[in-house]
């Protein structure tokens, strides 16, 4: 019978540490042709939107697929997770925290590769409950001294600030401008729901490290072209995912800013395809889309747990 598990049950099981190890795996694989991925399809009607994500991990065992009903205000994720011997559906799992951890830890596994061995300050712009685990993935791989964290909302970026130094151990200011934020910050993240660009390409320093996860549709944008001119470096965890629905990208490649052969895949660099940051003062942009492998990465973890750990209810269907 399949297992069950509720949010509060994945939260209790899954711990960035180990998602960081689990995504930059199962990247690994990807990049040795040993896993597969297919982009996130959309199905709109007047009020919503169906999103449906699979892939699959057969060096694992397994198959699996998310899927999310966004109808503002509320989003409903799941994640289903089948055999790949069989077909065998093993576990159904409530999937927001798990989208949370894999999307942070992938981020995380794009510093670890790009960022500068000595980077130590982050410019965070947006402070919502998906910025937490970005900032988490971060601190995880480098050793930062300071953090500034900006969102239009001045009390909810003072109670992020406060409450993420408490948790990282880390300085974290709340400033008052993205631009403050972007200021000598040798790792940026943006992860917003902006659809105009937020961050412009002349306050970057130069060895930034960009981690840009928040506009993952082809008609919104975090980044203006300059940023974009200004990278040595740009990889996405999907280019063929990145083709669809990645605004940052598609509308600087329409312009000849940029080209496709030049946006590489995340799991290139895991697995030394290609080198990267090659010089200290490179710009580097990790777009970040959020693919169904890390999800069935990650979910087929915690399911392997929680069958250890005695969590979850078997249901009968």
């Amino acid at each position: 019978m399949p297992l069950y598990l509720t949010e509060a049950q994945v939260e209790q099981i899954s711990t960035m540490p180990d998602a960081l190890v689990v995504v930059e795996a199962a990247l690994r694989d990807l990049g040795q042709g040993k896993a597969s991925n297919r982009p996130r399809q959309r199905i709109r009607v007047h009020d919503g939107t169906l999103q449906v994500m699979p892939a699959g991990l057969p060096v694992r065992g397994y198959l699996g697929f998310k899927y999310y009903a966004a109808f503002p205000p509320k989003a409903h994720f799941w994640f289903h997770l089948l055999d790949a011997r069989t077909g065998d559906l093993l576990a159904v799992m409530q999937a927001d925290r798990l989208g949370q951890q894999r999307t942070g830890a992938a981020s995380g596994v794009a510093t670890k590769y790009l960022a500068r061995a000595d980077a130590d300050t982050v410019g965070v712009i947006g402070t919502g409950w998906q910025a937490a685990s970005q900032l988490e993935a971060i601190c995880a791989v480098r050793t930062i001294r300071l953090v500034k964290c900006f969102s239009r909302d001045a009390p909810r970026r003072q109670t992020f600030a406060e409450k993420m130094s408490a948790q990282l151990g880390v300085e974290i200011r709340a400033v008052d401008s993205a631009q403050a934020a972007v200021r000598d910050a040798a790792i940026l993240v943006t992860m917003t729901s902006a659809r105009e660009p937020i961050v412009r390409g002349e306050w970057l320093a130069s060895g930034t490290h960009i981690n840009a996860a928040g506009a993952n549709r082809a008609e919104a944008r975090e980044l203006d072209d300059a940023v974009i001119r200004r990278c040595a470096f740009v990889c996405a965890d999907s280019r063929e995912q990145a083709r669809i629905e990645a605004g940052d990208l598609i509308e600087p490649i329409a312009r000849g800013d940029l080209t496709w052969d030049q946006v590489h895949e995340l799991s290139d660099l895991v697995v030394g395809v290609q080198p990267g940051r090659v010089h200290v003062d490179d710009v580097t942009l990790f777009k970040s889309l959020g693919i169904a492998l890390e999800d069935v990465a990650l979910g087929g973890w915690v399911y392997e747990q929680a069958c250890a750990r005695g969590i979850g209810t078997l249901i009968d269907l």
